[in-house]
């Protein structure tokens, strides 16, 4: 298990990417694209604008408090067990199988927000990710080699930790 300790998490709390305050303004900046979304609220803002992420991470909350009406009907779906403050294999697994085949939802127990580094990291480069960012709005990011070097550099921050048994 991948830990991210106290002193790294200032550098996750700034958008990796560009900041939108409505969801409607990047509605026209996602036409062709393949589009991957991490958490419940930006999956279901995509969904009801009928754009299906082609892999959707979310894990039932939104700012730690339960999401309501579970809309995300995709046939593939993947479990990953996945605690606040790490990356587990099991997430990384369930983002490789995603990716594989898509559409896919991988549904976490736990918390998915540091999801959003493995995925660009996964990915091949064109996609186009969504996520949250808690009071601020959503985060468009572009998967591109930058954003990749980027995500292996937050990546490189996280500390392993053995599974307590």
């Amino acid at each position: 298990m991948l830990v991210l300790p106290d002193e790294k998490r200032h550098l996750f709390q700034e958008p990796f990417g560009e900041i939108y305050s409505q969801f409607t303004e990047i509605i026209p900046l996602l036409l062709d694209s393949t589009v991957y979304t991490v958490g419940d609220v930006v999956t279901a803002s995509c969904i009801n604008h009928n754009i299906i992420p082609a892999v959707a991470i979310t894990d039932g909350k939104t700012m730690r408090k339960p999401y309501p009406a579970n809309c995300f009907e995709y046939e593939k779906k993947i479990f990953a067990t996945n605690p606040p403050g790490t990356i587990t294999e099991e997430l990384l697994s369930a983002i490789k199988e995603a990716l594989e085949d898509q559409p896919a939802h991988i549904m976490v127990s736990g918390e998915e927000d540091l999801a959003v580094v493995p995925l660009v990291i996964a990915s091949i480069e064109g996609p186009v990710l969504l996520y949250g960012q808690p009071d601020k709005g959503v985060v468009l990011l572009y998967i591109t080699a930058d954003t990749k070097k980027k995500a292996h550099e937050l990546f490189s921050c996280f500390v392993t930790k053995k599974s307590e048994e």
